[in-house]
């Protein structure tokens, strides 16, 4: 009997390596079940997911594909954090959002969220939000020397800052004790609302704050492009632009380059996509390390980085499961190396949230922070094959695009040109067609929808800025509809109805029947069958006691549709619907029905005539 050496381990190296090639043979196998005859390299690709900015995410990597060496934390290129020491030694800044336009109502928020976990503010001041007299107000009983302030002023960043810094020395908050961000972004603002600002002014503000070693003048918010729609490449791609315009403007007003360099704060949105958020934050400090180096100050390229959970991601439908989205996005920034982190409240896009909504968020991250311990390990996913993979792509894919603005005369005259917004709408109009087909599901929305749902209802926010790029959100086409369906409810005490037609046994209904259903209640349609299977003597009848709208939809197996359907559809047209629909590919049973409803139909243009010919208003 041969003696294993006693390392507990050692079972597995008794057996050979198994090779790529071995493994894409035995994926072979597996497609050629479903039907697939692919191999080699084509049987890997039939598993590949196509992303936005031409990127792929294959099934499988492996070391050969690994990227560039990504060096340490805190040293250049910053891909594996911006500080050496990381979260590991207090976990990420937990920077909670407060809107409103009263002082005393912003105060008593924010006193409780101070006291309940958060450790930074971040106060919407001007148009959108307080007046900048009223920040002394609002910031009544904070201890300025120890929570960090973080402004969004729109277009009054010098009357917000000088608010801030007055009272700051109001309250013996010594230069160097004082932890702010004034959140002068001129470029953003002008991308909010088409208003165009002077940079020479967010320059003498960073020219006042040098001698503030804690307080960076502006912001790079890089949230107007990815609520217009913008991809991970472009959000990056344009904050670098934006980036690189505030370092002229700095340095023309008599900033060193690494005096200009810590002026910035970068603000970029975590989407519930977790591993292209943890590459967007890791390629966009290797990205802005590389302008740095540029610049001739490599060792000041630190970005710092403030992570928003994505408004975008954000429904008002089901509005519950918003906690489940920005959970995971705020688990992506912490990974990804976020210095702040703001996760936004679940009824965020419903109103002012409550304090229940606010108390969530904020547990969030404490949750991640102090039970599942998120921060020790500082770049827990580098050395990822796929993530390190992903990084490289994107940044390649952020720089390219990052040179076009360059090439066009950089971030402001791409703005006023309309290559900003032509790009952005392309890539959300293409994004909109896999929203509109359900390949990107929303769940609760036009997965899953709760049509019985109670309306969730909140205060009314301030009006956000607009004018400039649109904000879009994914849930929002099935939302139009649902709210036609909301509007026929209430004239009619209910909602539109379409009767669903299962024949033969539940082996050969329920999948399409559940699709079905899925699919109409995402327009805010009932569904209704029949529990006994429909057959062409019991059609009319079933059809006649649903009270259905005129709309009947067939689901059962490929086989059944050719015996029965025809005989079928005349029943249910004999007692009065108007439109037959049948669950499956066009061409089925084509002379029995009207239409038809399958995986990767353009549901929302399929609902909205529905509801038009059921005589729902839009």
């Amino acid at each position: 009997m041969t003696v294993l050496p006693d390392d507990g381990l050692s079972l597995a190296a008794e057996f050979p390596d198994a090779t790529h090639e071995q493994w894409q043979r035995l994926v072979e196998g597996v497609l050629r079940k479903s039907g697939k005859e692919v191999s080699g390299e084509a049987a890997e690709d039939a598993l590949s997911t196509k992303l936005e900015d031409g990127l792929t995410t294959r099934p499988l990597y492996t070391a050969p594909e690994a990227a560039p060496d990504t060096g340490f934390p805190g040293f250049a290129p910053f891909v594996r954090g911006g500080r050496a020491e990381g979260g590991a030694a207090s976990g990420w800044d937990v920077r909670q959002r407060i809107a409103g336009s009263d002082p005393v109502r912003v105060n008593d928020a924010a006193l409780a969220d101070l006291e309940n976990g958060t450790t930074s503010l971040w106060l919407a001041v001007g148009d959108a939000g307080l007046p900048a007299e009223g920040l002394g107000r609002a910031l009544e009983g904070v201890y300025l020397d120890l929570a960090p302030v973080s402004l969004d002023p729109g277009a009054q960043f010098a009357e917000a800052a000088r608010a801030l810094l007055a009272l700051y020395a109001e309250r013996g908050v010594a230069p160097e004790a004082a932890h702010a961000s004034l959140g002068a972004d001129p470029l953003g603002h002008e991308a909010r609302t088409g208003e165009a600002l002077d940079l020479a002014e967010a320059a003498a503000l960073a020219a006042r704050t040098a001698a503030w070693p804690h307080v960076r003048a502006l912001t790079v918010d890089a949230l107007p492009y990815h609520e217009a729609g913008g991809s991970a490449a472009e959000e990056l791609g344009l904050s670098l632009a934006t980036g690189v315009a505030y370092l002229r403007a700095l340095t023309e007003a008599g900033l060193s380059t690494e005096a200009a360099l810590g002026e910035l704060e970068f603000r970029y949105a975590a989407t519930a996509d977790q591993f292209l958020t943890i590459a967007k934050l890791r390629a966009a400090r290797r990205l802005w390390a590389r302008i740095a180096e540029a610049c001739g100050a490599p060792a000041a390229g630190a970005q710092r980085q403030h992570a928003v959970t994505s408004p975008v991601m954000m429904t008002r439908r089901d509005p519950w499961v918003n906690m489940l989205r920005t959970t995971v996005a705020c688990m992506a920034a912490g990974v990804g190396g976020a210095d702040s982190v703001t996760v936004l409240p679940f009824d965020q896009e419903l109103g002012l949230p409550d304090a229940f909504a606010r108390r969530i968020s904020r547990n969030t991250s404490t949750i991640l922070l102090e039970e599942s311990h998120l921060a020790r390990v500082i770049d827990p996913a580098g050395g990822s094959y796929y993530v390190e993979r992903l990084t490289d792509e994107l940044a390649h894919a952020a720089w390219e695009f990052f040179q076009t603005i360059e090439k066009a005369g950089g971030q402001a005259a791409a703005l006023r040109s309309g290559l900003v917004a032509d790009r952005l709408a392309a890539t959300w109009a293409t994004r909109s067609k896999k929203l509109a087909t359900r390949r990107e599901p929303v769940t609760g929305v036009s997965e899953f929808p709760h049509l019985s749902e109670k309306p969730v209802v909140r205060e009314p926010a301030p009006a956000p800025l607009t004018g400039g790029l649109p904000r879009v959100r994914r849930g929002e086409a099935y939302e139009a509809l649902r709210a036609r369906s909301d509007v026929h409810l209430e004239a009619t005490g209910a909602r539109p109805t379409v009767f669903l037609a299962a024949l033969g046994p539940a082996a050969a209904h329920t999948a399409r029947a559940t699709f079905a259903s899925n699919l109409f209640q995402a327009g805010g349609i009932t569904p209704v069958h029949d529990p006994v299977s429909v057959t062409p003597e019991t059609a009319a009848a079933a059809y006649a006691a649903s009270g259905a709208d005129g709309m009947a939809v067939l689901c059962s197996s490929d086989a059944l549709y050719e015996e029965q359907a025809e005989a079928v559809a005349a029943a249910l047209r004999s007692a009065g619907a108007t439109t037959v629909f049948l669950a499956g590919r066009p061409g089925t049973a084509e002379t029995a029905v009207d239409e038809y409803v399958f995986a990767g139909c353009d549901a929302i243009a399929v609902l909205s005539s529905v509801l038009d010919r059921m005589g729902v208003a839009s």
